[in-house]
């Protein structure tokens, strides 16, 4: 008698699962990201004039447009990306607008909404054109080093430029401005990632072990410290403290993710200790700084009024646990940075510690959604590079937040897609369209393969 035995049998195929894409999920979150401005746009104008705005409409559709076209090139483009990233950017970015033009109506003869919608626009025009001409993230690789070369040669640029309010961070040219240190970022966590990417086992394994530190050979950790110390330095003589934390600050994390050494962030916060001490005590710009941090009272008590903190204190006292209701607060007291540097103490007035925990909220999935991006792939590079440019924001918020609440000392840096500051806030969108192009890399590689 003729018959199959069990060891004969195949086995049954498993069934290929197809993973959800999700963009219907990200189109209804994007309606909802639009339609939260657009009230808040008519709230302002409620409470200033009684009436709703005659532009209401045409923001609606202009922040609705600029929606859908970024949804239109994730969809075709990065089918796959989390559906989250670009609801949260048009969010914050549709805030921003609100709260500048809440701003814009104090200062008559100093309107910064419109100028930022064209920002607005140009960098979702930036967002599209990542998505849709960076199709992998891992070419960025191959241009590490042109990629710091591109970014010391944006650091150095505005030392030949006048200073601005202390700091030579900018570039000025008749009306148009724009601070290179903002696209610089990007570019310094393009080679920090492909630099660490590519020598992490020797920097992990190889050189001299004190205490519990493995420090690696000069010939591996030399080239990316000297290119830290180099743009770090350039910073210094610019006066822009803010940009130089926050490249120590991802010089930092990226080494601890690439090496898994936590002794690398002990040295870390000793060495910025170390920096803002001798900084501190040294260069006059700053201690006056780290004296307003420690006495954000003393101009009132030597009866020259408030300074910007003290103003800034007062607004988030305002605003109590609901806030005092958009267009009803007094923010703009705090002077000529209550649009850029102190924005959020205007939504801490206004939308009180409820609308301000909501904002930092925000933030806070913003960076979750781009570590696990990072997390969930298999090369070192993209992981990487989805936490460096997580971190950048991250550091940006608690360093800004901290300063405006009297956390820390005051540092001169745009909060992310909130303040008025175009060359900032086109650098975000940037961000935001790299971890989506990582994002739908992390996920399309389990396409098709995923268990039931």
């Amino acid at each position: 008698m003729t018959g199959t035995t069990a060891d004969t049998v195949a086995p049954a195929a498993v069934p290929a699962v197809r993973l959800p894409r999700r963009r219907g999920t990200e189109l209804g979150l994007l309606a909802l990201a639009v339609l939260l401005p657009v009230y808040g746009y008519c709230a302002v104008g409620l409470a200033k004039s009684g009436s709703v705005p005659p532009g209401a409409v045409g923001y609606g559709a202009g922040l609705g447009a600029l929606a859908l076209l970024a949804h239109l090139a994730v969809r075709f483009r990065a089918p796959y990306a989390d559906p989250l990233l670009l609801p949260i950017a048009v969010l914050l970015n549709g805030i921003g607008l609100v709260l500048i033009y809440r701003l814009d109506l104090e200062t008559p003869a100093d309107r910064a909404a419109p100028t930022q919608l064209v920002w607005s626009t140009l960098g979702v025009g930036l967002f599209i054109a990542v998505v849709v001409l960076v199709r992998d993230h891992r070419v960025l690789q191959r241009y590490a080093y042109l990629s710091v070369a591109g970014a010391l040669l944006l650091l150095m640029a505005p030392i030949f430029f006048p200073a601005v309010n202390g700091a030579k961070i900018w570039i000025r040219l008749g009306g148009f401005s724009i601070q290179p240190g903002e696209f610089a970022k990007v570019l310094l966590a393009v080679f920090f990632a492909s630099y660490l990417a590519a020598n992490r086992h020797a920097l992990a394994y190889t050189g001299r072990r004190i205490w519990k530190l493995q420090l690696p050979t000069g010939r591996v950790l030399g080239p990316i410290v000297a290119i830290w110390l180099f743009s770090v330095g350039v910073l210094v003589v610019e006066r822009d403290l803010g940009t130089s934390m926050l490249f120590f600050g991802l010089f930092v994390i990226l080494l601890y993710v690439a090496t898994g050494r936590t002794g690398w962030v002990a040295v870390g916060l000793l060495l910025a200790a170390l920096g803002a001490f001798a900084v501190g005590g040294l260069e006059p710009h700053v201690h006056s700084r780290i004296e307003d941090w420690l006495h954000p009272f003393a101009s009132i008590e030597a009866g020259q009024g408030p300074s910007q903190l003290a103003q800034s204190l007062f607004a988030f006292s305002a605003g109590g646990m609901l806030g005092t209701g958009l267009g009803l607060g007094h923010s703009i007291l705090i002077g000529f940075a209550a649009k850029s540097d102190f924005i959020l103490a205007t939504a801490g007035e206004e939308l009180g510690l409820t609308g301000l925990s909501a904002i930092i909220l925000l933030y806070g999935l913003l960076v979750e959604r781009g570590f696990r991006a990072g997390l969930a792939l298999r090369e070192p590079f993209g992981r990487l590079l989805s936490m460096g440019l997580a971190s950048i924001v991250a550091l940006q918020v608690f360093v800004i937040t901290g300063g405006v609440t009297g956390l820390i000392p005051l540092t001169g840096m745009a909060m992310p897609f909130l303040a008025q500051g175009g060359s900032s806030l086109v650098t975000n969108w940037i961000i935001v369209a790299l971890l989506i192009r990582i994002s739908d890399s992390a996920r399309s590689q389990y396409d098709g393969t995923a268990p039931p």
